[in-house]
């Protein structure tokens, strides 16, 4: 973090169904080009390992050690960058099969989220395949050459400068009480979530505002990342949607239905959100509901995970964000914004005149 902004991204690499080899190549290729770009934390589609639509094939264990083999490369590939790469892979615990992201750093898996709401209706049927979060135990397994507890409970990743940042699974955002709630409430500033949302006429505009009234109401960030050209087109279509947005605000968004790879970049002012939070005295009461204290720790330090501390020396930071000129007017509605102040003006008279 420098001067309160984070650097973040959110990235649709080109993919191969069940190919995993040559979607490792895509996002290793995405994640050097971000690092370049001095961003701290990119985040990927769901399964981008694998790809999402490889239905029965995620049945099949030669995909599943192809992807774990996937992530045992990654881990070697990200040895010696600083940057958090938040990528999708399926992970077996036991006699479940979970819908994961992984989080990586320094060749390391920092930590692994399993998803909690499987869509089972319309179009989806996840549920065939794979259990929720909630059928889960508390479970240490050994996964890419790596000894690592997946477990249901909330969890809050920290980087080295303070940020802290959860993690959300397509559904999760689409659920009345989605997990972000929880993990903003308990601190979180920054939501990523990983998807795989198929296009319908109108869907596209829910979901935009979805993610803008979300991360409003929780005072985030919310960086979104969605499948892609390559994914399967058999019963489904997926467009490529990426969004960056801050407090209801877009930062920025990808081209949608491109058929080329794409990586967004934006800069998230945490500062400006705690500074928001500490103002809002909702916010801070419904933190008190939660049990939580609004000042310091909000949940048992353990349930803490701390991102490792950088290895090289901090790129120079340069501020890509458009900044408003006129910051309490909306753009382009400069003509209704005048209206409305004209109007408030006239009424608060029209009540001292009377």
């Amino acid at each position: 973090m420098k001067y309160g902004f984070i650097k973040v991204a959110t990235a649709i690499p080109e993919v191969r169904i069940a190919d995993t080899k040559f979607n490792l190549d895509a996002i290793e290729k995405q994640i050097i080009a971000a690092e370049g770009q001095g961003v701290e934390i990119i985040v990927f589609p769901e399964f981008c390992i694998t790809g999402y639509t490889c239905q029965d094939l995620f049945r099949q264990q030669l995909l599943l050690d192809n992807s774990e083999h996937a992530m045992m490369m990654l881990l070697d590939f990200t040895r010696q960058l600083d940057i958090i790469a938040i990528v999708g892979i399926p992970v077996c615990v036991g006699p479940l099969l979970l819908n994961c992201a992984a989080v990586v750093q320094h060749g390391k898996i920092i930590g692994i989220v399993p998803k909690t709401y499987l869509p089972n209706y319309a179009e989806f049927y996840e549920k065939r395949g794979f259990a929720s979060a909630r059928d889960l135990c508390p479970t240490q397994i050994h996964y890419a050459g790596q000894t690592i507890l997946v477990t249901p409970a909330r969890q809050i990743f920290r980087t080295d400068g303070g940020v802290k940042f959860g993690i959300e699974i397509c559904e999760d955002i689409w659920a009345p009480i989605p997990p972000s709630n929880a993990l903003t409430l308990a601190g979180v500033e920054i939501m990523f979530n990983l998807s795989a949302s198929t296009e319908q006429i109108g869907k596209h505009h829910y979901l935009e505002s979805l993610l803008a009234q979300q991360s409003a109401r929780t005072i985030s960030a919310y960086v979104y990342s969605s499948c892609g050209f390559g994914e399967s087109s058999q019963d489904v279509v997926f467009g490529g949607n990426a969004f960056i947005y801050e407090n209801g605000g877009l930062i920025a968004k990808a081209e949608r239905f491109s058929l080329d790879p794409q990586l967004v970049i934006g800069e998230v002012d945490v500062e400006k959100l705690r500074t928001e939070r500490r103002s809002n005295t909702t916010f801070v009461n419904a933190q008190k509901d939660m049990y939580v204290d609004p000042i310091g720790g909000v949940l048992p330090e353990k349930t803490y995970i701390n991102c490792l501390p950088r290895q090289n020396a901090e790129r120079e930071f340069t501020l890509t964000r458009k900044i408003n000129p006129q910051p309490f007017i909306q753009s382009g509605h400069m003509e209704d914004a005048c209206e409305e102040v004209f109007n408030i003006q006239v009424m608060g008279l029209a009540k001292r005149l009377v």
